[in-house]
């Protein structure tokens, strides 16, 4: 009988820990994989959904179909043992919770939307995390629509619902902005053109500025913009409480509105908060240069779950998955007896979609903007989708959505 493999327990599967399923050699590793997600989600698509410019199902990859030789279970892992090295998980179905043992752990559960304690987002408010968030997204907009075409309605209801209000300057808030922008632009105009009139998108953002990772110029540039596409964006603006209909300001002023995305930032998961390892400040699981975790040999953190001590990354989906890509490399090499080398980061730059076929670009040695930047945009995210099914599907809705425009159903 050939020698058992060491089993190899991984959560999440988000960027980090698809990278890792794609690169970590399954001859010489069991490998398992946890999460209530069964499926990889490209992120930095995901606004374009929450308007039909791109189709839920072509931004994902089954975890299944990653590699052969793998196993999923559909689960959330609710807590860990690193002594006994076993995690108890809980089904995703049912509830039931089953215990599973591992010889090595590669934690990658991500992030959550950070609300800040801030009374009524939770229950009010939609986030842009998953799949079901972007459709939840895109919903409601078509109900705001719908409901203020009904006869009979007075202009102040009609201008509440038809007020989209965006929480968070950072990339997500923006580019769904824009994306919001675009659709009530090129297609909600043609069809509910009495509605156009009351139409409002406002960007919230607490600190002094928006996209304050970019360059201040093309952050400057963004801010112009969005203003001349007739989207305000107030900066200095502390969001209070979120009622059923409304948001409230620390000043005390009063936004009716029919839609609030809430996307300022990214706080620990449940898992992240309870395990008994160590922690920085904002919940992030403390590792070494390599990723492993302080004082736990055969415990990894990757990912937007976790930070090097040693170094301030940001939580970007190019650091996860670079993260991942690391640690797969490093197993593979300690499996057939060699010193693996260190981490070395590699900063791709960044990008940005304004919406009006425009977009930043703020990489090492270019800070480009404008027409050809949103060509360069598209381009980069073609060539990173994961599979060429992806990239036919995504290639094929923005081909469908130029020619003829966003569906406007709701289902």
């Amino acid at each position: 009988m050939p020698p058992a493999r060491p089993k190899l327990l991984i959560l999440g599967t988000g960027f980090a820990s698809f990278s890792l399923v794609k690169t970590i050699d399954v001859d010489r590793y069991e490998v398992i994989i946890v999460s209530p997600r069964n499926h990889f989600l490209f992120t930095p698509l995901l606004p374009s959904t929450t308007v039909g410019t791109i189709e839920f199902r072509s931004i994902i990859e089954p975890i299944r179909t990653a590699r052969r030789g793998i196993r999923y279970h559909q689960a959330a892992c609710i807590s860990l043992d690193t002594d006994a090295k076993t995690i108890e998980c809980q089904s995703a179905f049912d509830s039931q919770r089953f215990t599973l043992a591992y010889d090595l752990l590669v934690i990658g559960v991500g992030s959550l939307s950070n609300t800040f304690n801030i009374p009524g987002v939770e229950a009010h408010a939609l986030f842009l995390k998953e799949l079901a968030d972007a459709r939840a997204i895109r919903s409601r907009i078509s109900d705001c629509f719908e409901q203020a075409s009904q006869p009979g309605l007075a202009h102040p209801n009609i201008e509440a619902l038809l007020h989209f209000v965006v929480v968070g300057g950072g990339p997500t808030g923006v580019e769904f902005s824009g994306e919001m922008h675009d659709f009530v632009a090129e297609d909600l105009s043609k069809w509910f053109p009495d509605l156009l009139p009351f139409v409002r998108i406002t960007l919230l953002e607490a600190s002094g500025a928006i996209l304050t990772s970019f360059d201040e110029r093309l952050s400057q540039y963004a801010l112009r913009h969005l203003k001349r596409a007739r989207i305000q964006v107030r900066t200095h603006s502390f969001v209070k409480e979120v009622q059923p209909g409304r948001v409230l300001l620390s000043t005390g002023e009063e936004i009716p509105c029919g839609l609030v995305v809430w996307s300022t930032g990214i706080g620990p998961t449940a898992l992240a908060k309870s395990a008994a390892l160590p922690r920085d400040d904002r919940g992030r699981l403390l590792t070494d240069a390599t990723f492993r975790v302080h004082g736990h040999e055969t415990v990894y953190a990757i990912g937007d779950c976790a930070r090097v001590e040693s170094e301030n990354l940001a939580a970007t989906a190019q650091v996860a998955q670079q993260s991942g890509e690391y640690v797969a490399r490093r197993l593979n090499q300690l499996a057939r007896g060699r010193e693996p080398k260190a981490f070395t980061y590699h900063h791709r730059g960044m990008l940005a979609y304004l919406g009006g076929n425009r977009a930043i670009a703020d990489l090492q040695n270019v800070k480009a903007r404008g027409f050809t930047t949103w060509l360069l945009w598209r381009s980069v995210y073609l060539t990173k989708l994961v599979s060429l099914k992806n990239k036919i599907l995504v290639l094929g809705d923005w081909l469908q959505t130029l020619l003829f425009g966003r569906d406007i159903s709701r289902f």
